[in-house]
């Protein structure tokens, strides 16, 4: 088995005979510390995630006007709603010790949503960053050339073309009493080819894209963003959660890589990849919750919050930034056209 976070993966690059069972090399008081702490952690994450971005839904689905920051914003509470939601299949699966009682379809069809959605999440941020910036630096092209349904779209559909391997290569296999849920990839290269393009694709290139994007707005925006304080707050948040959240992840996932196509055994990877893939996963799925957060408690003070229903701090949250995006065009406009003007005054 290898663990994939808290998704204990059975392996199979060539054969079941040349799998190994990653977590047996620890203790079974760390064994059962580790499930049980993976049990408790996705009963958490399933319900703030289900709580946080139902309302989020809620709000930008059916009690704001469409705009182009709320369809995007309901998209991400989508994508990650979908993949809070099928998490309690895997507490299920540890409780039950590793036993998988839904059938082959939904061994199949629960993995591909995991990572359709975490692809979907990764992409509609990388959207959303290149929308403001484009909004920053062509406001007047953004606003009449905007074109949000074919946007979410593609994303959409490239999330399903990079998860469909993981639909393709799952499966199911009876071992004694109890039915294992694994990856059956049958060659070892297309195991090293998968992770490979899952690191690159769901990492290495969106994360640059977002740090650039926001990089461009701070230099186009300078004093504006620092002096306002909230915008520059959000725009570090959204980089340093998505960095916190899933850099460990893809790391282990290397490691992992590394550990299960070496030729000689290291039992140092062994401890390694056993404790820190869960610790690792738990943190890209804790991703899913820290969203709906960010939208609303970094728009305001908590204290002006706690006054207030819940429906009307999402509300003001969603406006906030739909104003903000007003006045970053509004700012670009007056600086371009007079360079000399005082930006900070004006605004």
């Amino acid at each position: 088995l290898i663990s994939t976070g808290f998704i204990f993966f059975m392996t199979n690059s060539n054969s079941t005979n040349n799998s190994c069972i990653h977590i047996s090399t620890t203790t079974p008081e760390i064994r059962k510390s580790l499930i049980t702490v993976s049990i408790i952690f996705h009963f958490l994450i399933f319900l703030l995630g289900v709580l946080g971005n139902g309302l989020v839904i809620w709000v930008t689905g059916f009690k704001m006007k469409k705009t182009v920051n709320t369809v995007w914003y309901l998209n991400l509470a989508v994508a990650d709603f979908i993949f809070v939601a099928f998490l309690p299949l895997n507490v299920i699966n540890l409780a039950l010790d590793f036993h998988w009682p839904f059938g082959n379809f939904m061994c199949k069809l629960n993995t591909m949503v995991l990572i359709l959605n975490m692809f979907a999440s990764v992409y509609i941020l990388v959207v959303i960053s290149t929308d403001r910036c484009v909004s920053v630096v062509w406001p007047v092209w953004a606003q009449n050339n905007r074109n949000v349904r074919k946007a979410f779209l593609c994303v959409w559909v490239v999330a399903l073309i990079l998860s469909a391997p993981y639909f393709i290569f799952r499966d199911t296999e009876q071992d004694s009493n109890k039915i294992l849920c694994f990856d059956n990839y049958l060659r070892q290269f297309r195991h090293q080819a998968i992770i490979i393009t899952h690191f690159l694709l769901g990492f290495v290139v969106p994360f640059p894209v977002i740090v650039s994007c926001y990089a461009i707005i701070i230099h186009r925006l300078r004093g504006l963003v620092m002096q306002s304080g909230r915008p520059f707050k959000i725009i570090s948040g959204i980089i340093v959660i998505f960095f916190l959240c899933w850099a460990p992840f893809h790391l282990m996932v290397l490691i992992e890589l590394v550990k299960f196509t070496s030729a000689t055994h290291n039992q140092t990877l062994d401890y390694v990849t056993a404790i820190g893939m869960p610790l690792a996963t738990s943190l890209a799925f804790l991703n899913s919750c820290l969203n709906p957060i960010l939208y609303v408690f970094m728009g305001h003070d908590f204290k002006d919050k706690v006054h207030r229903s819940i429906l009307n701090v999402l509300v003001a949250a969603f406006r906030e930034e739909q104003i903000r995006s007003h006045i970053y065009r509004k700012s670009v406009d007056t600086s371009q056209s007079n360079m000399k003007s005082d930006l900070n005054t004006e605004v």
